[in-house]
């Protein structure tokens, strides 16, 4: 693995000792305790414990630290200018389901800017860094982002809002408007993973609504440092609004103009 700065170090360490557990318990899914905290949305007895190892390492490394958790949600830290942004189980339906498709997503927010990214695909041991200024890896080889720059080409990801929650019909004209112009469409369950999928040449681009921060922040810096571009939707700030378009610099504004188009 190339050569990593103290904050990745400590990154990396942190969601491989919280992966553990996350394996364990993908291996005994079927006995997990199980309960709704929503529509269609389910934690599981695999993402407190995940999250707290997360919450422990991290602050044992960096004491002082902000947090923005999933299940949490926002611990104020004494040190005001730098805060853990973390999903410890992105793509839970995935993994509830027995469907070996979910990662754990770290980024640090340091004066309201993201500076590094770290999402590991636990099952399969794909772990995908970034910090800003650096670029972006996948294990130990850079990553860039596909070069393509026709619609025709083109295989994008998204997401569609669960059971229960709005933007149904939105979504369904989105999806259909992309698929008309596109080589095809994927839905596949995790944002943080589909973002590190168009760094990595994957995916060509990416787009989804109502997102919260730990699904996508990772994943932004993961991207960015591929050489690629994730922007809001409509012009926002994508962490507030949670509506994230990405892919390279030519499919970009087309992606966003037919998306918007629906």
């Amino acid at each position: 693995m190339p050569q990593t700065s103290p904050l990745l170090t400590v990154m990396i360490a942190a969601a491989r000792k919280a992966s553990r557990s996350l394996v364990r318990d993908f291996g005994e899914v079927e006995n997990l305790q199980v309960s709704r905290k929503g529509p269609a949305d389910f934690v599981s007895s695999a993402d407190h414990k995940a999250e707290q190892t997360l919450f422990e390492e991290l602050s044992r490394v960096r004491p002082g630290y902000g947090f923005l958790m999933e299940e949490r949600g926002n611990v104020e830290g004494t040190d005001k200018t730098n805060r853990w942004i973390v999903d410890p189980l992105d793509g839970t339906l995935n993994f509830l389901h027995g469907l070996p498709h979910f990662a754990i997503s770290i980024a640090l927010e340091r004066e309201g800017v993201l500076i590094a990214g770290v999402v590991y695909n636990v099952i399969r041991d794909e772990l995908f860094w970034a910090e800003k200024g650096v670029g972006a890896f996948l294990n130990d080889k850079r990553i860039r982002v596909a070069a393509r720059n026709d619609m025709k080409e083109a295989v994008f990801a998204t997401g569609s809002p669960w059971v229960g929650r709005p933007g149904h019909e939105v979504f369904l004209r989105e999806m259909e408007r992309v698929m008309a112009v596109s080589a095809g469409v994927r839905r596949w369950g995790a944002a943080s993973l589909d973002l590190c999928y168009v760094a990595a040449g994957r995916f060509d681009g990416f787009w989804e609504r109502n997102l919260s921060p730990w699904d996508v922040a990772a994943g932004a810096v993961i991207v960015r440092e591929a050489g690629g571009l994730v922007k809001e939707l409509d012009g926002g700030d994508f962490l507030k609004t949670g509506a994230v378009v990405a892919g390279n610099e030519k499919l970009l504004p087309q992606l966003t103009k037919t998306v918007r188009g629906a």
